[in-house]
């Protein structure tokens, strides 16, 4: 099967792999990532896209990716007030990579709608072939439930624009907890917007790390179940699979494969460069088949063969996409 990732990342300019979680990243999982370590650190921007785009068009089963970088964090005046140095990479960085390699890359860009010129900058990017918006409203703390982000949203909607909303944990950069639930979904929604949850709307208590990881379905958390009703009521709501092959997240693949009444609203994606470990996880495959997932070098390839354990590929996860994107 070939399909497109809905959900990867384009790094800052200024990444330096420096903070801790990004040293323990690089360390372990570089060389597992299709990354040289030593060329991270040299010169991280080039390494991480020449790594990326080189993975992308050397993997068998997936044939684009959806590319975003995250918006800087802005005061309710309009004023940046923090631009992470990892993660908030820039729409023209995203247009740059698309334009030299537009055969493979799908972008999306990411407006803080908090920007004072934001609406025109989502009339600019969808000018330049943009295909869909990504948020990190719990980094950027806006609450998405407020009626001044309407016109935001209506934008969206007016140009067929799909909005991907981060719900859930959030542990590689700072997060508002309450901006991270489920409810960040309900506006863009009653408004007409094509949303994606990303994540499967997944949390966990990082504090009680057994209990975080447990496959029963008690200890699983309750925004996960209230998403799957939403995706059975809502004909353009969407949920993507990013980052559940991650230890905290993957406990539900075997649940979520049973629950065929979603899998036509399921969409596949990896959230590259996001790490994780094919051997020592909360799925529930057997060592076996985790020593093969370990030993398929293609980053991309590893993650869908690791999502196809639970849904095989005559499975509607991996053309979805087709409902929300012209690609």
């Amino acid at each position: 099967m070939q399909t497109v990732d809905i959900h990867t990342h384009l790094m800052s300019q200024d990444v330096k792999f420096d903070r801790m979680f990004d040293k323990f990243a690089v360390r372990f999982f570089a060389r597992k990532f299709g990354f040289d370590p030593k060329e991270l650190v040299k010169n991280p921007y080039k390494a991480y896209v020449s790594g990326y785009i080189a993975n992308l068009r050397a993997s068998k089963h997936v044939k684009k990716c959806v590319l975003f970088g995250v918006d800087a964090k802005y005061d309710k005046d309009g004023t940046m007030i923090h631009k992470d140095k990892t993660v908030c990479a820039s729409n023209d960085d995203v247009l740059a990579v698309y334009e030299a390699n537009p055969d493979v890359i799908v972008p999306f860009f990411s407006i803080n709608p908090l920007r004072k010129d934001a609406l025109s900058l989502i009339q600019k990017y969808h000018k330049l072939g943009f295909k869909g918006a990504k948020f990190l409203q719990n980094y950027w703390e806006v609450d998405t439930t407020q009626a001044r982000f309407s016109e935001y949203f209506s934008a969206l909607k007016e140009l067929n624009l799909p909005l991907i909303v981060h719900v859930g944990n959030e542990n590689t950069i700072s997060s508002n907890k309450r901006c991270e639930s489920i409810d960040m979904l309900y506006h863009p929604l009653k408004i007409g917007v094509n949303t994606i949850c990303a994540h499967m709307a997944l949390g966990y208590d990082g504090s009680h790390p057994f209990l975080a990881m447990s496959k029963n379905e008690r200890n699983f958390n309750k925004e996960y179940f209230a998403l799957l009703e939403l995706l059975k009521t809502h004909n353009n709501l969407y949920a993507d699979v990013s980052a559940l092959l991650t230890p905290f997240r993957a406990k539900v693949l075997r649940h979520l494969s049973l629950e065929t009444a979603v899998h036509e609203k399921l969409l596949f994606g990896s959230d590259f460069p996001v790490p994780y470990s094919a051997v020592y996880n909360s799925y529930d495959l057997g060592l076996k088949s985790r020593l093969s997932l370990h030993r398929e070098k293609n980053p991309f390839d590893r993650y869908a063969k690791g999502i196809a354990n639970y849904f095989d590929e005559t499975n509607a996860i991996w053309s979805n996409y087709k409902k929300i994107l012209d690609v």
